[in-house]
């Protein structure tokens, strides 16, 4: 890690920025909060796509402190932000509360579990905690068992629940990852306990889905219906636009099997998009190949290779909620690779 800083590195302020807008928002404007996060969402689609100038990233460099700290600062704003647009909602009208969900829901899922995934993958134990409480934000903490001991293993392969088969629509992959990575995770946190002879109570998965279930039995016994609808608005959005980048990044690409073996992850074997915006927003997570390749590699350092996505995440997302469109321009992408029928059945 350099300790030097670079101008280059003010684009990932965006990690801060989108969640201080949206609390802004959230507290002096809730009834527009909804439409404040849809424009912004085709605000970076629209950049991503229609400008030249932002569609190349800088090159990866080695991180510096001001980075490492700025993923550690968005956790407890987001957790400004989630307290403040609950206590709203339960005052608010339900199209309010609806907004709200939206708004926040776009934050916690485009920004906290990219961020959470990050800092996840971090030695640091400081990291892995504040990954944690992010994924109970959003009710999803079976992700830090299935993404790092399920998905890493078995991306791009028909084994792993979040990887998209050729012609499978986003709407028929949702159900099969939703349930998939759920059952899987538990599967692997049962056997980590079992293996070293502890009790679930030293399960982090059991604990925050403990306290999760918890918050939720709460608010429902305290009669907070909005808070309620709130709480699990947001979660579901914000699940949606994980689900939905899952299926975009590994989309028809497939390990084969030589003499037996699978061969190992390559380059090839997920999507990526270098568009300047949205890699500064996520913390260059469409730099994907890189990253499979190199999990321990710091965000700053991820480099693009491999096949690229026709735009960025935020036109992508919109592409795959409508099949006929997203077969339209990725099939004609696997065909060019050579990938125009899939090697399993």
């Amino acid at each position: 890690m350099t300790s030097g800083f670079r101008c280059s590195d003010l684009r990932f302020l965006a990690a801060l920025l989108l969640p201080a807008l949206t609390l802004v928002n959230v507290l002096l404007a809730p009834a527009n909060a909804g439409w404040g996060a849809l424009l912004i969402w085709a605000g970076v689609a629209l950049v991503d796509a229609s400008w030249p100038g932002a569609q190349h990233s800088p090159r990866g460099a080695a991180p510096t402190p001001f980075l490492a700290w700025l993923l550690r600062r968005y956790a407890p704003l987001q957790g400004v932000l989630l307290v403040s647009a609950l206590l709203v909602a339960g005052t608010s009208e339900w199209p309010v509360v609806g907004a709200l969900a939206f708004a926040v829901g776009f934050v916690t899922g485009a920004q906290g579990i990219t961020y959470a995934h990050e800092l996840g993958h971090s030695k640091r134990g400081l990291d892995r905690c504040l990954a944690w409480m992010l994924m109970s934000s959003v009710n999803y903490a079976h992700f830090m068992v299935e993404h790092y001991r399920g998905h890493h293993v078995r991306a791009a392969t028909w084994d792993d629940p979040a990887t998209a088969r050729r012609g499978e629509s986003l709407w028929r992959f949702l159900p099969r990852s939703l349930a998939g990575s759920f059952a899987h995770a538990w599967k692997l946190e049962s056997a980590r306990l079992r293996e070293r002879g502890l009790g679930w109570f030293a399960s982090p998965l059991a604990w925050c889905w403990g306290l999760d279930l918890a918050l939720v039995t709460a608010l429902a016994a305290a009669g907070q219906g909005k808070m309620l609808a709130f709480w699990l608005g947001q979660s579901m959005f914000a699940i949606w636009l994980l689900e939905t980048v899952n299926y975009i990044e590994h989309y028809g690409l497939e390990r084969r099997r030589i003499d037996g073996r699978l061969e190992p992850f390559g380059p090839g074997h997920a999507w990526n998009a270098d568009h300047l915006l949205s890699n500064s927003v996520l913390a260059n997570l469409q730099r994907h190949s890189d990253h499979h390749l190199n999990a321990w590699k710091a965000y700053p350092e991820l480099q693009t290779v491999g096949p690229r996505l026709p735009t960025g995440y935020a036109g992508c997302l919109l592409l795959a909620a409508v099949p006929a469109l997203w077969f339209a321009v990725m099939d004609r992408r696997l065909d060019a690779m050579g990938l125009a029928v899939p090697a399993s059945a």
